[in-house]
């Protein structure tokens, strides 16, 4: 399953590590971050629970960009 997210980032450096923190999130099959659309393409592992998975993205990119948020 794939899903769309809004986030807020203020730089592609910091974009592109939460790009890194959500494909090594378990759960995750991919993860793509447009930052001039500011939006997360997220690709989830079949049977995945999409939900906890994503509160386990949001965690993961706040550790290498503190101030990032993913509106889900």
């Amino acid at each position: 399953m794939k899903k769309t997210y809004k986030i807020d980032v203020d730089c592609a450096n910091c974009a592109n590590k939460m790009e890194d923190a959500a494909k090594k999130t378990e759960g995750v099959k991919d993860a793509v971050v447009n930052f001039m659309t500011l939006k997360m393409k997220v690709e989830f592992e079949e049977n995945a629970d999409v939900s906890s998975v994503m509160e386990q993205v949001l965690k993961n990119c706040k550790k290498v960009e503190s101030d990032c948020e993913i509106f889900f």
